[in-house]
This record gives C-alpha cells, structure tokens and sequence, in this order.
C-alpha cells in the first residue's frame, strides 16, 4: 500500500503540488481507495496459472449492493514446487517461482473450506501459493476479492469493518451454492487479516478456526507507522530516492494525521476507531491464531504483540527475521503450522509466542 502512496505523492509533488494541504489531501485520497493494484501483484503471471487449474469463480452480490468476486480450486495432487527469492539491492523487490501439475483424479470430498483474504491493493489470486498448498493437504479454498479490489465491485473502504460485512454474506451465500463444504476456516494476510478477524466476531460467520497473519491493531496507527518507514528507505531507482528525501522533508507527522483525519471524514469512518484488539476480544466461536514477522516495518510487530496481549485466548507465534512483504511468501516455514491449526480439532488454552 504505502508504495504506492509514495508513487502518488511524488507525482504530485514534481508537478508542484508541494503545499502541506496538498499533500495531506493526496495523502488522504489514497488512504480512502487503492490506487490501482499493487506493482508487486504478477496478475499476468497468476491468471495464466489458473488457466491451467480446475477453478470455479462467480460474484456474489452483498447486502450493500456490492459485488464480490470468489474462485474456488478443490483438493488435489498439484505437486507444487515453489521458492520465493528478494532482490537484495530493493527491499520491494520480492517475487516467487511457482509450478504444479493439474491433479489427475477426479477432486476428493474437502476435509474443510479455507477462505483466503488478501492484502490491501492485491486480489484474490496472490494468495494461490497458499491455495495450491491448501489444497495439497485436502482443503478446499475459496480466493475472494474484497471491495475496491480486483474484479469486485467498489464500496467506501472499511479497514477491515465494512469488508467483513462483505465477506459474511459471501459466505452465506457460498454456503447456499454448496461451494463451503466442511468446517469453514478463515486465512487473512495484513488487511485481509483485519478483515478475517472482525468477520469471526460475526456469528454468522461460522468459522471453527482463523489463521491472522501480520494484522494491525488499530488502522490510524498503522498508516502512522508505514508512513515514516516507507520515506526512511533508500532503496530502488534514482528517481525514487530522490523524491522520498524530497517527502521527508516535506511530510511531518502532521501532514500526516490530517490525511488519516480528512480521510475518515470522507469515509464516515475515524480511522484511529478501528479497532481490531476490540474485534478479536468478541471473537467467540473460532480458533485464531496470530502470526508476525519480527523484522515488520510496515505494519510493526508491535501491532501483533497488542492483539496477542490483549486477547489471551488467541495464540501468538512470531517469526524471527521475516517482514511484511517476507512473511506471506514463507510457505516453507508457516504451511505446515497453518495446516495443523485447521486441522486442530479444539483451541488451545494458553498463549504462545515462539522466537
């Protein structure tokens, strides 16, 4: 998300619009909607992978009036090799190797279902790693597109509040298809993860287990926290690095807080009201267990220390060395704990925090 601001904000800049209120104001326009799709979103890339893969996908429309896109792929032997690789001269610069074969057999009964929830200015296709190896241990998985994102429909963005709405009609509605087969569990990565949890304080969710990765804790505290970062690095072409020392100088945190201020005004939405620590607490009925990169700077890991303390019954597990961008990539370290947790049959009772 926060790359793409600084993409913005210096268009902006270098056209002259450098005044405090401009600024604030381009700020904000990008805090309210995604500006486009993330430049780390290979669409081409994921789009001619499913067309080799037995999917299913269709729209779903939510009590809002919003139309949500769903992919569905069934268990399967995909055979999947895959390695994730950085670029070690650009932090930004992540990507990943990904092949599989179309199973042979017809698909076996799903031992559950797992809806994937993805990132702000993703879709539902970046999470088909963990689709692929879902599937692999005989889930069936359900990819949705949430507002404002890939092929659904627009609506005002929510930081996770609105977009749960969305998410538990889908899934009433996924249900009444016969498409949730099973125990339904939840997957969420940053903003999808926000999304996963306060649809599980929805009863009418139905979730038996969550899996949270790399989640905020309170939403203007993480635009407040992203920010700062995303202008301290000093990575990628010329150009960039020139106009992020330009945003440091110009951007101070007051810049900042009218953005989130102006922002939740258009929204109807005070930004620094989302709470997702409030929405877990009312997490009754589903298993949750919250993953964080230790070496997060987007979203730091402060913010899943806050969710984990203030929720004891959810259980914690940080992951040494990994960031925000790492930390979804890492199906060598995460499937198999991710995995076992769906497969667990009751919650644990104690917290658990591994270094």
């Amino acid at each position: 998300m926060i790359r793409c601001i600084a993409v913005v904000l210096a268009c902006l800049l270098l056209a002259g619009f450098s005044s405090w209120p401009g600024l604030s104001s381009t700020l904000a326009a990008n805090l309210v909607a995604p500006a486009g799709a993330s430049p780390l979103l290979p669409a081409a890339r994921i789009e001619a992978a499913y067309a080799r893969l037995p999917d299913r996908s269709g729209t779903v429309t939510t009590s809002e009036g919003v139309p949500v896109f769903w992919r569905a792929l069934d268990p399967g032997d995909y055979r999947m090799d895959y390695a994730w690789t950085r670029d070690a001269g650009d932090a930004h610069a992540v990507s990943f190797e990904l092949d599989f074969q179309t199973p042979a057999t017809p698909a076996p009964t799903p031992r559950g279902t797992v809806l994937l929830l993805h990132g702000w200015m993703m879709d539902g296709g970046s999470l088909l790693p963990w689709a692929l190896a879902l599937g692999q241990a005989g889930y069936r998985t359900i990819a949705l597109d949430l507002r404002n994102h890939g092929r659904s429909g627009s609506g005002p963005s929510g930081y996770g509040t609105r977009e749960a709405g969305d998410v538990v009609d889908a899934v009433a509605a996924l249900r009444a298809r016969g498409e949730i087969v099973g125990p339904l569990h939840v997957f969420g990565v940053s903003y999808g993860a926000a999304t996963a949890l306060f649809a599980a304080a929805d009863p009418r969710l139905g979730a038996s287990h969550v899996v949270a990765l790399e989640s905020f804790d309170n939403a203007g505290a993480a635009i407040r926290d992203m920010v700062p970062h995303m202008l301290e690095e000093d990575a990628g072409p010329l150009r960039e690095r020139l106009t992020r020392r330009w945003l440091r100088w110009r951007i101070d945190g007051g810049v900042v807080d009218a953005a989130i201020a102006r922002a939740g005004e258009t929204l109807a939405l005070p930004l620094d009201a989302v709470d997702v620590g409030a929405a877990l607490a009312d997490v009754t009925d589903a298993c949750v267990l919250l993953v964080h990169g230790t070496a997060d700077r987007h979203v730091p890991v402060s913010h899943g220390r806050a969710l984990a303390a203030a929720v004891p019954q959810a259980r914690y597990l940080e992951i040494a060395g990994e960031d925000h961008l790492s930390l979804p990539m890492r199906l060598d370290r995460l499937a198999p704990t991710v995995v076992d947790w769906f497969d667990a049959p009751a919650c644990p009772r104690s917290a658990l925090a591994a270094r």
